[in-house]
Formats: C-alpha cells, structure tokens, sequence
C-alpha cells in the first residue's frame, strides 16, 4: 500500500525564558523567515509549556511569551503567511504529549542528552516535565503531521526521537499516519558562541552582558560589544582551515557570515590578512544594520500587548484547525470511545 503524501509542513518553536539573543535569530528566527512563502506551510510556536519544566516566576513569563512573539514579528515572521501562536492556547500539544508519554520508551528518555545537560547532579531533584519534555516536543511537531523541522545541532536527537516515536506509533497501530520529520540543520551560525569565550554556547544566562547580543539591543550596545569581543593575536586567515583551533576568531566570521548570508570561505577570502582592527568594526556596522531595525520593531511591539494577543490568538485558531483532527483520528486509532 501506497504511504500518505503529506503536506509539506514546518513547525518549530522557540522557549519563552530568559531573553532573545542572536543565538535565537541566527539558529532560528531567520531561517523561519527564509522558509516563509516557499514551498513548506509553516507553523512558528513560542513553547510556553516548556518553558515551565523549570520553575518560572508568572509575571517574566508572560513578559517573555509576549517578546520572544514580538522578536518573531519584528524579525520578518509574516501572520498572513505563516501562523504564529503561543503553544498553551491549543491544548492539543499536552493531550497527544501525554499519549505519546505512552509510546515512547524509558530508555530512549535516559539517552537524551539535554536532561542530563540539565539535571546535572540533581537528576533526582527536578520536575517530571523536565525528563519527558521530549515526548511533549514530539507532540509539538506531529500535531501538525509536520514533515520539517529546522533546529540546530543540539535539537537534533530530539527531532530523531520524534521519528522514534512515529514509527513506533505506525507500527505497533498498523497505520501510516504520522510522517517521519526531517530535521533542518543548515547555514553557517547555527551555533552561535560566547563573545568573550568562544568555547561557549551564547546564553541568556550567562554572567556577563557583554558575552552575548541581545535582540533589545540599540545599535551603541550591539556596536560596543561587537568590538570588545575576544578574539587572538593572529588576523583573518588566508584559508577556513586557519581557524581551526580559533573557538572566537570562528565564531566572529560564523556571525559574519550568517548576518550577511554569506559562506565563511567567502569571508575569509574577502578579509584574508586583515586584522582585528579592520574586521571588528566592519562586523559591529554589519551587525547594528541587520539588528537594530529588529529591536526598534520590537519595542514597537511591546508597548502594544494588546496586538500581540490580537495575533497569537488568531494564530491559535489557525493551528487548532489543523491539530485537532489530528488528535482525534489518534484517539481513534488507538481505540478511545469518544
């Protein structure tokens, strides 16, 4: 028998804790504008539901749902093209999160390397959500019999368990009705690190302002911050491999290359020999033309809450209509009186 075509279908989401930073724009936000308007429907969440894995004060989560909304609008993220909700107004990511708690094995959960990342040694201590939040991912995305997910790197075991969990699903029900999600996983900065250590990853949790580019940023702090980065003694080099063992020379031409859409070769060939001094400035005018525009707009946004709920709750409709049947043909399947 002939598999279902499905319709070619992005969903991702971004964790509203903490602020937006240019980690989130160039591993995320961006490349959901790219694939606006293509050949993919595309579905943007702010995941709120994650977020609480982790104990939030009520009053930063709102705040931070409305902006991780508003850093989406700013950045290009189009209603009229995509839609754009926050994941708690459709409760059928909780309902098919705890169906397929029912699916997916305790031993896949203990490989996942992000709780152990997180746990650390207090793996006994913290919430259930926060070990079996990837069951809940995997009803983010199939809700919506996604086919296409773009994630960066350390999101990717987690789109392979969501295929995990859907093959198991189809198998144990004899049913081909969720389809194997592709994860996406391209571009230059998928990984954007510290600015005063290039080792580590840019955090909205780290010790120092300076270390990471916030999306409130004005054009002074992106500037000023840009040009106080860490680099080395050595300049641009005349070949990518030059960088090697470089963590924030790399990082520096990473950036580069993903604000202007860029290849690092093609940066390094156009700055070869250059030093510090030249390449620095040049960056930090780079940086504030593509991101101050996004800060002003969402400021904009903020000052306007209303708007935002305006938008997230037309988009929650839009995402209902596609998520509730899929739940309840999965109840069905699975043999609930309904």
């Amino acid at each position: 028998m002939d598999k279902p075509a499905f319709t070619p279908r992005v969903f991702s989401g971004i964790k509203p804790s903490g602020g937006l930073t240019l980690g989130n724009y160039l591993g995320a936000i961006k490349r959901f504008v790219d694939m606006q308007g293509g050949e993919f429907e595309t579905i943007y969440c702010v995941v709120d539901m994650h977020a609480v894995t982790v104990w939030q004060d009520p009053k930063d989560l709102h705040h931070a749902t409305r902006e991780v909304a508003a850093g989406y609008l700013a950045s290009g993220i189009d209603p009229d093209k995509s839609i754009l909700f926050n994941q708690s107004r459709v409760s059928a990511h909780a309902e098919l999160g705890w169906l397929f708690n029912c699916v997916a094995r305790v031993g896949w959960m203990n490989r996942m390397t992000q709780f152990k990342d997180k746990a650390g040694e207090n793996s006994e201590g913290v919430s259930l959500g926060l070990y079996a939040y990837p069951a809940l991912m995997a009803a983010d995305i199939l809700a919506y019999h996604a086919t296409h997910v773009p994630v960066g790197e350390d999101q990717k075991q987690h789109v392979e368990l969501t295929r995990d969990i859907a093959n198991k699903f189809n198998h144990d029900y004899k049913v081909d009705f969720f389809p194997e999600t592709i994860p996406v996983i391209e571009g230059p900065a998928m990984r954007v690190m510290n600015l005063r250590d290039g080792t580590k990853k840019m955090s909205k949790s780290g010790e120092s302002d300076m270390e990471r580019i916030n999306m409130t940023d004005d054009a002074d702090k992106i500037a000023k911050k840009f040009k106080k980065a860490k680099t080395d003694p050595d300049g641009i080099p005349e070949t990518l491999e030059g960088l090697d063992g470089r963590p924030e020379a790399r990082n520096l031409v990473n950036i580069y290359a993903a604000l202007n859409d860029m290849t690092n070769e093609a940066v390094v060939a156009e700055y070869a020999g250059a030093g510090w001094g030249k390449f620095k400035p040049a960056l930090a005018d780079l940086a504030v033309e593509k991101l101050a525009p996004i800060s002003i707009e969402m400021q904009r946004f903020m000052d306007d809450p209303a708007e935002i709920d305006r938008i997230m709750a037309k988009g929650a409709a839009k995402a209902k209509a596609i998520a509730d049947p899929i739940l309840d043909k999965t109840f069905d399947i699975m043999g609930f009186v309904r």
